[in-house]
C-alpha cells in the first residue's frame, strides 16, 4: 500500500495550501519561505520568495524530476520575474544529483531588492547564503533588537541581519565575518538604510574574540550566529566543544547586565543541548546568566513533529546578572 509520501501529489494544491498558512503569519516583509519541505507536506522541496523573484531547491530524485511541473505551478500562481534553482546543497550529492545553480524561467541580473522588518536589503539569489539571505532569522533579528543596547558586537554577521537591526537601538555595532563579499553586501545594506554606526571587520571570529578578551575589550551586547558546527551526528561532540568555546569567549566580553544572543543552526544540536552548553560556558566564565528568551526559526519555517529535522534553528537570548 502506498504511503502519503509515495502517493502522487498535486504540487499546485500543496503550494497553495502553504501560502494560505503564510498569509496568517508573514508580516512586514516580501522575503519569506513559501514551502518548508516536509513541514508543508512537500518533502525535499524548499521554495523561497524574494519580492518578485522565487528561489527553489529540489533535494531528492523525485522532486528534481518534478521541476517542470513545479515551475509551471509557481508561474501560474505568482507570475514571478524569474525562478532560480539553488541546487548547490550537499545533500544532492547523496541523491546522485548535480550540484548547480541556474535560472529556470525569466531573467535575473544581479542581486534583487527585498524588504524585511522595515529594512531595504539586497539578496543575491545566485551566490548568496542559502537561497539569498537568512530568512529563518527574520523574527530573531527583531527579538535581538528588543534587548540590544550600548556597544554591540555581531559575530558571523554575513549580510548584516543582526547588525542592521541592532544599529537602530545601539550606540555602535561592530560586525565581523571572515567573508569579504558578505561584508561588502552588509555594508551596502547599511548604506541603503542610512545606518552609519556600524563598523565592518573582516576577521576570523574565533581569533577576534580571543584578541578582544586579551585586550580586556568589553561590549554591552554580543551576537553569536555561527555556521553549523555539526553537519552529521558524528560531529556532535566536536560541535558541542566549538559552541561552548565560542559562548565562553562571548560571555567574557560582556559587561554586567550585558546581553548574549547565541544561535545554533544544526538540527543535530538540540535546544536542550544548547542550553546546557551555554550554562557550562557561563560557569567556566564565572558569570551568572539568566534566560530572557528561547527562540527558534521564523514561523514561515514550520516544524513537523514527526520530522525532527524540520526544527533546526535554536536561538537563546541571555543576560549576565
Amino acid at each position: 500500500m502506498l504511503t502519503q509520501w509515495q502517493a502522487p501529489i498535486d504540487l499546485g494544491e500543496r503550494i497553495a495550501a502553504a501560502q494560505a498558512y503564510r498569509k496568517t503569519i508573514v508580516k512586514n516583509t516580501n522575503a519569506y519561505r513559501m514551502v518548508h519541505a516536509e513541514a508543508d507536506l512537500l518533502p525535499a522541496l524548499v521554495v523561497d520568495r524574494y519580492g518578485d523573484y522565487i528561489s527553489i531547491q529540489t533535494l531528492n530524485q523525485g522532486m528534481d524530476k518534478a521541476t517542470p511541473v513545479l515551475v509551471a505551478a509557481l508561474e501560474e500562481q505568482f507570475a514571478p520575474k524569474a525562478i532560480v534553482a539553488r541546487n548547490d546543497a550537499a545533500v544532492r550529492t547523496l541523491e546522485e544529483l548535480p550540484r548547480e545553480t541556474k535560472v529556470l524561467s525569466g531573467e535575473i541580473d544581479g542581486p534583487v531588492p527585498v524588504s524585511m522588518n522595515g529594512f531595504q536589503l539586497e539578496a543575491d539569489l545566485m551566490t548568496g547564503h542559502k537561497t539569498g539571505v537568512f530568512l529563518d532569522q527574520r523574527e530573531n533579528y527583531m527579538a535581538a533588537a528588543r534587548w540590544a543596547k550600548g556597544k554591540a558586537l555581531d559575530c558571523f554577521t554575513a549580510t548584516g541581519g543582526f547588525a542592521l537591526h541592532m544599529a537602530r537601538v545601539c550606540d555602535s555595532v561592530e560586525a565581523a565575518d571572515s567573508s569579504l563579499p558578505s561584508l561588502e553586501t552588509a555594508e551596502r545594506n547599511a548604506n541603503k538604510n542610512g545606518l552609519s554606526n556600524i563598523e565592518f571587520v573582516e576577521a576570523d571570529v574565533f581569533e577576534l574574540l580571543s584578541s578582544y578578551t586579551s585586550a580586556r575589550k568589553t561590549f554591552d551586547t554580543v551576537v553569536l550566529d555561527p555556521p553549523s558546527f555539526a553537519k552529521s551526528k558524528k560531529q556532535v561532540d566536536g560541535a558541542a566543544r566549538g559552541y561552548k568555546d565560542i559562548n565562553l569567549r562571548g560571555l567574557r566580553l560582556l559587561e554586567s547586565g550585558g546581553i548574549l544572543v547565541t544561535c545554533s543552526c544544526s538540527h543535530h544540536m538540540s535546544e536542550a543541548a544548547l542550553i546546557e552548553i551555554a550554562a557550562a560556558a557561563a560557569a567556566d566564565a564565572g558569570r551568572t546568566v539568566r534566560v530572557l528568551e528561547v527562540r527558534r526559526q521564523a514561523q514561515d519555517h514550520p516544524v513537523l513533529l514527526s520530522v525532527p529535522e524540520t526544527l533546526y534553528l535554536k536561538c537563546l537570548i541571555l543576560q549576565v546578572v
